[in-house]
């Protein structure tokens, strides 16, 4: 079951209600001026709402659909941030745009705002798709941080929950710390220097302070190792569900960026939790690449290998947002709606020349990852803002493996679910720490790519040796497998590749591209926030 198929809805809305009464004044407040968070009703008590047993897992689930909801009712009505469109404000879909858009996987003709300054690398603490999602993911912190206050030992007891509940409710917190880790991974990966606040701080109007970004480093690695022997086995949580091995996962993520985030390299870690995530029981699916990104993702034999999934589902998780755009935006120009399973394309995103070059072959490539939708598509982009510039990309469909629609029979909103988290990764990671001197052996290195290459080719021609273990090998390998996924603008930070090296098409607004400014690795803190807290200090740069 999906936990976040949310059949509580009343349940959510009375939540909802409660956790603005407590906290959003005072820390969301502090980090978007603008938004009109006042709380529906006031009037309602936590201890009222907790009354109801179910309550507990039904605010879990909440924090869960944090990710890939961003209101109550779907697309259409009460979004958890008042005064911001429900699908321009998903987590997913501006975590998405700020890991793709920016690089060269990926670009957008749409003129939405500043929606363009992404990708040309020309954005100021003024971009809006910035601001937003700089206020989703402190949102989310709120989200979890309230739930960590209501389920004390000390709230228990005065509400005399008994033992079997309370033994759920550890695994609860357990489960609520990490969505938290992970949310503050996201923002010192892209902020870098944040405001700060657990369920320990005051509640109300008080003004966060800015943690570091090496020392949010060692927060989040603090707290996935203290819940690490507390959470669920790896595998064995509810789909959709935190538990070990996805804490495993995240601290392969972190370790394998930590010199970036710290100036220290943990390359040995990187080894060591890839390998307890190899470890699991996962495996790589020998189905063909393409139906890990089906509507049927979640049953078809390809969920072997996904970690961590974000959950969709047509009729339980509508919104415009998460996949709904992943499925509808790269549709366009010639392409048949009805092929991937919904009512009409958006004709917005498409790839770049650079991206297509990674791959032998190219639109032609005997390497089945090279996903591209080519009838009526030029290569090259001379405008941006025509579909038809630059090939389409075929990844996210709204079918499952025998062609058929998702479940919304409107084709609107589609049953795929997004792998946050998949063994591919881990493979990968633990070839690129082994590289860089992690430790870790070159035949396993070897054995795990060609894993994902015999899938890929269909056979072993396109198996690699130990002499191709190579930096940028690693580099092209990653976006070859992971392209879309959410993992590019950091892979090229990593490599050095981002700003003031890489060059793609359009990028620094010219059509063949240049270098930017090496800051720019960094988000600016938004200008609106900056003018609220005073404990806050931009980012170099901006």
């Amino acid at each position: 079951m999906k936990i976040n198929n949310i059949k509580h809805k009343a349940m959510l809305r009375i939540i909802k209600t409660v956790f603005f009464a407590f906290i959003m004044i005072g820390f969301i407040q502090s980090c978007e001026s603008n938004l009109d968070l006042q709380p529906e009703d006031n009037r309602l008590t936590a201890d009222a709402v907790f009354e109801d047993p179910a309550a507990y897992k039904a605010f879990l689930a909440k924090i869960y659909a944090g990710i890939s909801l961003s209101g109550q009712q779907g697309p259409a009505g009460d979004a958890d941030l008042s005064g911001l469109d429900e699908g321009f404000s998903n987590y997913l879909r501006l975590y998405w745009k700020m890991q793709e858009l920016t690089t060269d996987e990926a670009i957008i003709g749409w003129n939405d705002g500043t929606i363009k300054d992404l990708h040309a690398q020309t954005w100021t603490s003024g971009n809006e798709f910035i601001r937003t999602m700089y206020s989703r993911l402190f949102y989310q912190v709120a989200l979890t941080n309230e739930f960590l206050r209501q389920t004390t030992d000390a709230k228990l007891d005065a509400r005399g929950v008994d033992a079997a509940l309370r033994a759920e409710i550890q695994d609860y917190r357990a489960e609520a710390r990490f969505m938290r880790a992970l949310t503050y991974w996201h923002a010192m990966d892209l902020f870098a220097n944040v405001p700060f606040v657990t369920e320990n701080d005051p509640i109300g109007a008080f003004l966060p302070p800015q943690i570091q970004r090496a020392d949010l480093f060692d927060y989040v690695e603090s707290e996935l190792l203290a819940i690490e022997n507390e959470i669920v086995p790896a595998r064995q949580n509810e789909y959709g569900r935190a538990d070990q091995g996805v804490v495993w996962m995240l601290l392969s993520k972190l370790y394998l960026n930590a010199e970036v985030y710290t100036t220290t390299p943990r390359y040995s870690d990187v080894i060591t939790y890839t390998n307890k995530v190899i470890g699991a029981g996962y495996s790589i699916s020998t189905n063909p690449y393409y139906h890990l990104f089906l509507a049927d993702n979640n049953t078809n034999g390809t969920q072997t290998e996904v970690i961590f999934p974000i959950a969709f589902d047509g009729l339980n998780t509508q919104s415009f947002g998460g996949m709904t755009f992943l499925v509808h935006a790269p549709v366009g120009g010639s392409m048949t709606p009805s092929n991937y399973g919904i009512n009409g394309g958006w004709a917005g995103v498409r790839t770049t020349a650079t991206f297509v070059e990674q791959f032998p072959g190219e639109e032609n490539s005997a390497d089945g990852r090279a996903l591209f939708y080519t009838d009526g598509q030029t290569k090259a982009i001379a405008n941006v803002s025509p579909f038809t510039n630059g090939f389409a990309i075929e990844k996210f469909r709204n079918v499952d493996v025998n062609g058929v629609q998702g479940s919304d029979s409107t084709g609107d909103f589609a049953d795929t679910d997004f792998p946050m988290f998949r063994l591919a990764d881990a493979y990968l990671m633990y070839a690129e720490a082994y590289i860089r001197g992690g430790g870790g052996s070159a035949a396993n290195a070897v054995t795990y790519i060609n894993q994902l290459r015999v899938r890929a080719y269909g056979n072993s021609t396109g198996n690699i040796t130990q002499s191709d273990l190579t930096l940028n090998f690693i580099l092209s390998e990653r976006s070859r497998e992971l392209f879309w996924e959410a993992h590019r603008r950091t892979d090229l930070i990593r490599f050095g590749q981002f700003s003031s090296q890489g060059i793609w098409p359009w990028k620094g607004n010219v059509a063949q591209g240049v270098t930017t400014e090496s800051f720019r690795d960094v988000m600016p803190i938004p200008a609106t926030d900056l003018g609220i807290n005073t404990n806050l200090q931009q980012n170099e740069g901006y």
